[in-house]
C-alpha cells in the first residue's frame, strides 16, 4: 500500500495496518453501523454475579451461626466465581472492538478516498512499474551512504515518498482508465467508435510512458547511490586492511620472508585514494541524478 505523504500519520498507519480489511472495502464490503446486541453475554455474567451475592450472603449467615467451615466452603466458592466474572474476557466487547475497528478504518477510507492506493488498484503492467519505483527507492534509503549523510538524506526523506506516491497515484489512475477502455473496446466497435478509441489509446500508452520516465528515473539515481555504495563500502574495507598494515610488514620481517610483498602491501594506500575519489565521483553523479529526478 502506498498512502499519501500529507496524510495525517496516525491515519496512514491506521490505513496501513488494516490492508485486508480496506481490500474488502475496494470490492464493496461496508461494515454494519449498529451496536451488536450482547444479550447472552450480559445475562451469564447478570447471573454468575447474583449467585456471587447469594453465596456470600448465605455464607455470612453461617458465620453468624457459628458453623465456620462451611463458612469458609461457601466464601472460597463465592470469591472464585468473583475472580472468574471479573478475569474473564468479554466475548461482547473483543466483538465491539472489532467492529468500532472496522467503522473507523470505513470511515477513514471514505474520508480519505484517493489518497492512498492498494495493490487491488493496480493493473498488472502497473503492479510491475510499482515494484520497481519502490525498489529503487528502498535501495536508496537503506544504503549506507545515505544513513551516514553522504547524500542528502533528508530531502531523500521528503522527496522520495512523494515520488513513490505521485507514480502510485498515476498508475491507479491508468490502470482504471485501461480497464474501462478495455470493457468498451472488448464488446466489439464500429468504424467510428474505433476511430474515438484510437486516441484514447495512444493517450493510454503517452501516460504509461511518462509514468515509465519517472521509474526508470528512480532506478537511475537509485543506481548511482548503488555505485556510490560499493566505492563506500570498499573504501571502508581498504582502511580497515590499511590500519593492519604495520602488523603485516612486522611478521615479514620476523619471519624472513622475501620483500617483494611490501610493495604490493604499499598499494593499499593507493587503491584508498582512488576508492576515495570513484566514492566522490559516485556521490556527485547522484547528486545530479536527484536534481535530474526533481525536475
Amino acid at each position: 500500500m502506498i498512502v499519501d505523504p500529507e496524510v495525517p500519520d496516525d491515519v496512514a498507519a491506521l490505513l496501513r495496518d488494516n490492508h485486508r480489511l480496506l481490500a474488502r472495502i475496494h470490492l464493496g464490503w461496508a461494515p454494519e453501523h449498529k451496536r451488536p446486541r450482547p444479550a447472552v453475554g450480559l445475562v451469564t455474567r447478570a447471573a454468575a454475579t447474583v449467585t456471587a451475592v447469594a453465596a456470600i450472603v448465605y455464607g455470612l449467615d453461617l458465620f453468624r451461626a457459628g458453623r465456620y467451615t462451611p463458612f469458609v466452603v461457601i466464601m472460597t466458592g463465592a470469591a472464585l466465581l468473583i475472580v472468574a466474572i471479573l478475569l474473564r474476557p468479554r466475548p461482547d466487547a473483543e466483538v465491539e472492538r472489532r467492529h468500532a475497528l472496522e467503522r473507523d478504518v470505513y470511515d477513514k477510507s471514505r474520508e480519505y478516498h484517493g489518497r492512498y492506493v492498494l495493490r487491488e488498484h493496480l493493473d498488472e503492467p502497473a503492479r510491475t512499474l510499482m515494484t520497481r519505483a519502490q525498489a529503487a527507492v528502498e535501495q536508496v534509503m537503506e544504503s549506507g551512504v545515505n544513513a551516514e549523510g553522504l547524500l542528502d538524506d533528508a530531502r531523500n526523506a521528503v522527496m522520495l515518498p512523494v515520488q513513490e506516491w505521485e507514480i502510485a497515484r498515476l498508475l491507479a489512475k491508468l490502470s482504471e482508465l485501461r480497464a474501462e477502455h478495455q470493457e468498451v473496446v472488448a464488446e466489439g466497435v464500429t468504424p467510428e467508435v474505433a476511430a474515438v478509441a484510437e486516441p484514447l489509446a495512444q493517450a493510454l500508452d503517452s501516460s504509461n510512458r511518462a509514468v515509465l520516465a519517472r521509474v526508470e528515473a528512480l532506478e537511475r539515481y537509485a543506481g548511482h547511490v548503488a555505485d556510490a555504495e560499493r566505492a563506500y563500502r570498499a573504501r571502508h574495507q581498504i582502511e580497515r586492511l590499511s590500519a593492519r598494515l604495520p602488523r603485516y610488514e612486522e611478521l615479514l620481517a620476523e619471519s624472513g620472508a622475501g620483500g617483494s610483498a611490501v610493495p604490493e602491501l604499499g598499494r593499499l594506500s593507493d587503491d584508498a585514494g582512488r576508492l576515495e575519489q570513484a566514492l566522490r565521483d559516485s556521490v556527485s553523479s547522484a547528486h545530479e541524478a536527484f536534481r535530474h529526478l526533481r525536475g
